[in-house]
């Protein structure tokens, strides 16, 4: 990166960050940190109001406005693709949302790169996994006012289904973040069980925000995912897969608890998972039988074992 480009970045980073700071800018375009002062400075000579000194950081001061910055083609098609993935994975308002964002977006490109979007959109498509049939339950906007409620910190009321055939149940929650697995899900204190809950949007029947402040926790997302791993008993399993099955092995590899590997003389895989569930990781072994082999723990051969009797008997 030369030093207009550099510079230039910085500049967005200024204006996308509240503080940033010397050696944060230094890491991230791979220059000194006396380089990224320089560079400072010549953004102070050019007019550029910088409020802030060494070692605390720097930010704008308030109220300076800058131009539209320019996107390039390949910041352009991300977004686009982006795009795609808001409007078949989150909810009718926050898609509706992302078109006007994308809109504001083409507005600033060049004629040239707004022609090769338009040609491009039609070939970028996603698909929605299976799922089992499920009435509607969530309103359109229950991303955008989870995501308000989580950067305000407000108190959310929810009617919430255990499951699809039950009776919604009022819960006082503060949310702390929201997450894609299969389905959404947003994590927060439930003040009815004292305790943080998982709680699947689609199985939300209303959703209201209140006014109400609850004071800030210190757990993130982060924690609460370390925290119910550690409450759940972590098999460690040792398994060997043969050359033939293992390109299918690595494709699923990661949603079995896959840890490390290690390749061995004969040209098998050898891979160490950590797991909550061995029934479930046996099921996935079986499909590789004969070029799997189990060295532990015993628990994992038998419920393979089992499998395998179940099968054979069904067939027979």
């Amino acid at each position: 990166m030369n030093r207009f480009d550099r510079i230039t970045a910085i500049l967005i980073q200024l204006q996308a960050k509240r503080v940033v700071k010397g050696p944060e800018l230094a890491a991230r375009y791979g220059v000194s940190l006396r380089t990224v002062y320089r560079d400072l400075r010549t953004l102070e000579e050019a007019g550029v109001p910088l409020c802030g000194e060494a070692g605390v950081g720097y930010s704008l001061a308030d109220g300076y406005r800058l131009p539209p910055v320019m996107f390039t083609r390949e910041e352009a098609t991300a977004l686009v693709t982006a795009e795609k993935l808001v409007t078949q994975l989150t909810d009718a308002h926050t898609a509706q949302v992302s078109h006007a964002a994308m809109d504001k977006l083409r507005a600033v490109l060049r004629r040239s790169d707004r022609d090769y979007l338009e040609a491009l959109s039609p070939h970028i498509s996603v698909l929605r996994s299976p799922r089992p049939a499920a009435p509607v339950l969530l309103p359109s906007n229950t991303h955008q006012q989870l995501l308000d409620s989580i950067a305000r910190q407000r108190l959310v009321t929810l009617d919430y289904r255990a499951g699809y055939q039950g009776t919604p149940t009022q819960r006082d929650v503060e949310p702390i973040g929201v997450y894609f697995g299969q389905y959404w899900h947003v994590v927060a204190f439930c003040r009815l069980r004292q305790e943080y809950r998982d709680f699947r949007l689609d199985r939300i029947a209303g959703l209201q925000v209140r006014e109400e402040a609850f004071a800030p926790r210190p757990e993130t997302l982060q924690t609460y995912w370390k925290q119910q791993a550690q409450r759940r008993q972590v098999h460690a399993a040792v398994v060997q897969f043969g050359p033939a099955v293992l390109s299918h092995a690595h494709e699923n590899k990661q949603y079995f608890g896959w840890a490390h590997e290690t390749t061995m003389a004969n040209g098998w895989l050898e891979m160490t998972f950590l797991t909550v569930c061995l029934q479930q990781l046996a099921r996935w072994l079986l499909v590789f039988a004969p070029d799997v082999t189990i060295v532990s723990p015993p628990a994992l051969q038998d419920e393979l074992r089992k499998l395998a009797q179940v099968a054979h008997a069904h067939f027979s």
